[in-house]
């Protein structure tokens, strides 16, 4: 099939209606071409961002609800556990002693050495140190004793009503003795709100 080009020859937009009807054909595909292509441009290409991002929207509104479905379906566990975690803190609040329990802390650990058997050589409050939502209450330590009379006293001091931890045990011979030396340190925790800045 041979296409006669002579008839694109010579046209112009002024005499559009006298036109061959191939150039007539070919100009109306351009046009339709030219305006599906602005149309695509101005009109669809936005929406088809805004289609792509109301679907990633749609994935996380679908794992958000199914999240929240989750926590309504099983509200009442969640509540259960929560009593139960607020009876717990405050269950373990009361073993945290209060600012004027401390002195007779000291007390009760000094007790707890003699009726071990040990001798006390030194028992000093050390400078609070605070943290985030309590503060602790560092006590330095030292007694001299027999090591059946240290593993006696620390088995006391965990069975104190209030929470005391023992830390950095460092154990020593007595010179011309049977007897150590123990220095360690024991601390105890009182709680704060924590506070907002």
């Amino acid at each position: 099939m041979n296409l006669d080009l002579s008839q694109f020859e010579g046209l112009e937009l002024d005499n559009l209606a006298e036109w061959p009807p191939l150039a007539k054909g070919v100009f109306i595909v351009f046009i339709a071409i030219v305006v599906m292509g602005l149309g695509f441009v101005l009109l669809i290409q936005d929406k088809l961002t805004t289609l792509d991002r109301v679907i990633a929207e749609e994935s996380t509104l679908k794992q958000q609800y199914q999240t929240k479905y989750h926590v309504a379906a099983n509200l009442e566990l969640f509540q259960q556990q929560m009593e139960d975690a607020e009876a717990l803190f405050a269950n373990q609040l009361k073993s945290l002693p209060e600012s004027h329990e401390t002195p007779g802390l000291l007390d009760d650990i000094t007790f707890v050495g003699t009726t071990s058997g040990l001798n006390f050589a030194t028992l000093n409050w050390q400078p609070e140190i605070k943290q985030e939502i309590y503060t602790e209450l560092p006590i330095d330590i030292k007694v001299i004793g027999t090591y059946h009379e240290f593993g006696n006293f620390v088995s006391k001091i965990a069975g104190l009503p209030r929470i005391v931890t023992l830390h950095n045990f460092d154990i020593k011979w007595l010179q011309n003795s049977n007897e150590l030396i123990l220095q360690l340190q024991a601390k105890t925790y009182k709680y704060r709100e924590a506070t907002t800045e």
